[in-house]
C-alpha cells in the first residue's frame, strides 16, 4: 500500500511538471542582426529565465537586417521581432494589401542610431560641410535611405553616393575613396577603429542631434499573435522590461549572455558596443522625456510623413497602423529601466 501511494504521488508530480511545461507558450523571436552587444537586451532575459517565469518558451534567433525581421514576422515564420521603425513603415506602405502586417508594440531605441561619419582630416566638421561631397553606404543602409531628410534639415546640396557591400564601407572611408559614410554609430565607429582610425579623429553627426527625430528599433508582433494571444505579448514585454532594466544598469555583466550565443564574440568590443547603444539611443534625452518603451504620437506622425517622402513608398505611411502601445507594462516598470540623471 505504501509503495502504491508513493508511485501515485510520483506520477502526480510528473504529470504536474509535464502540464506546467506544456503550458508554456512557445514564441519565436527574430533579432535584427547578429548576436552583438545590443542583443543582450533579449538574450539576457531569455538566459536568466525571465520569459520562462512568465510562462513563455521564447527562442531568440540572430537576424540579417531589419527588413528581413519585418518580413519574417509578416510571413508567420516568427511571432515577434526587433526591427527599425522606418523599415516597418516602409513595409506597411509598400504592401497595402498584405494580409498580415506586423505592428510595433514597444520602442527600444528611442532615437535612430543612424549617423554621418567622416574623418577630421577631410575638413568636414558639420553637416553643412557635406554639400558636394562623396558619400558612401550600402543602398539598403537606414542612414542612406533617410539621408534626404537629414539633407533637407541641414540644407545639404549635391552630395553624391557610392554604393558598396557593408564590409567595405569603413575601409573605403579610411582609404579616402569617399568623404563620409552613413551607418549606425555603435557599428561604424567601432569598425573605423578596427581599421586604424582613432575615435578622436572621427566626426560623428547623429541624425537625432541634427533635425531628424526618428524612432529607431522597436519590438514588433504579428497581428495573429496580438489577436489570438494578447496576454503572451504583455508577458513578453514584462519579462523584456525586467531584463532591460538590468542590462542598462550593468551592461558589462550582460555580455556573458551574448558570448554564450556567439563564442567568438569579443567581450571588450561588445561591451563597448552595448554601452554606446545605451548612451545614444536607449537612454537618450528623448527617451527619458517620453519614457522608456513609449512614444510621442505627433513625433511618430511626422516620421511617417518624412519616411513616405524619402523612401518613395507606394502609399502614405499610416502612423496609427504601425503602432499599438496597449500591451506595454505599467508606467512604474518602464520608468525603472532608465536611471535618473
Amino acid at each position: 500500500m505504501h509503495t502504491r501511494r508513493t508511485l501515485l504521488t510520483t506520477a502526480a508530480l510528473l504529470l504536474a511538471a509535464t502540464s506546467a511545461q506544456a503550458a508554456d507558450t512557445p514564441l519565436k523571436f527574430q533579432l535584427d542582426w547578429r548576436f552583438e552587444g545590443p542583443s543582450a537586451l533579449f538574450v539576457q532575459p531569455a538566459a536568466k529565465g525571465y520569459f520562462k517565469q512568465q510562462g513563455l518558451d521564447v527562442t531568440v534567433d540572430a537576424g540579417n537586417g531589419s527588413g528581413g525581421a519585418v518580413q519574417r514576422v509578416a510571413s508567420g515564420a516568427y511571432d515577434m521581432g526587433f526591427a527599425d521603425m522606418a523599415a516597418l513603415m516602409e513595409f506597411h506602405a509598400n504592401n497595402p494589401t498584405a494580409p498580415t502586417k506586423p505592428v510595433a508594440v514597444m520602442v527600444v531605441y528611442n532615437n535612430t542610431p543612424a549617423a554621418v561619419m567622416a574623418l577630421k582630416k577631410s575638413g568636414i566638421k558639420s553637416p553643412s560641410d557635406l554639400s558636394g561631397r562623396k558619400m558612401g553606404a550600402p543602398v539598403f543602409d537606414a542612414g542612406r535611405k533617410a539621408f534626404p531628410i537629414f539633407a533637407k534639415a541641414n540644407k545639404i546640396e549635391n552630395a553624391t553616393w557610392t554604393a558598396m557591400d557593408p564590409p567595405l564601407r569603413e575601409t573605403m572611408l579610411v582609404r579616402g575613396d569617399i568623404d563620409a559614410i552613413t551607418g549606425f554609430t555603435f557599428t561604424s565607429l567601432l569598425n573605423l577603429e578596427a581599421r586604424g582610425a582613432k575615435a578622436s579623429d572621427v566626426v560623428v553627426m547623429q541624425y537625432a542631434d541634427h533635425g531628424v527625430k526618428h524612432y529607431g528599433n522597436v519590438i514588433i508582433a504579428a497581428p495573429k499573435l496580438l489577436k489570438e494571444n494578447p496576454e503572451a505579448v504583455r508577458k513578453f514585454l514584462a519579462a523584456f522590461t525586467q531584463g532591460a532594466r538590468e542590462v542598462v544598469a550593468r551592461p558589462a555583466d550582460a555580455i556573458q549572455y551574448v558570448k554564450a550565443r556567439d563564442g567568438i564574440a569579443n567581450t571588450q568590443l561588445e561591451t563597448r558596443r552595448l554601452q554606446l547603444a545605451i548612451d545614444t539611443v536607449v537612454n537618450s534625452p528623448d527617451a527619458r522625456r517620453e519614457g522608456f518603451g513609449r512614444l510621442d504620437a505627433s513625433r511618430l506622425a511626422l516620421m511617417a510623413s518624412e519616411v513616405s517622402d524619402a523612401y518613395g513608398t507606394k502609399t502614405r505611411v499610416d502612423a496609427n497602423a504601425v503602432w499599438n502601445g496597449s500591451f506595454l507594462p505599467p508606467a512604474a516598470a518602464l520608468d525603472a529601466v532608465l536611471p535618473k540623471k
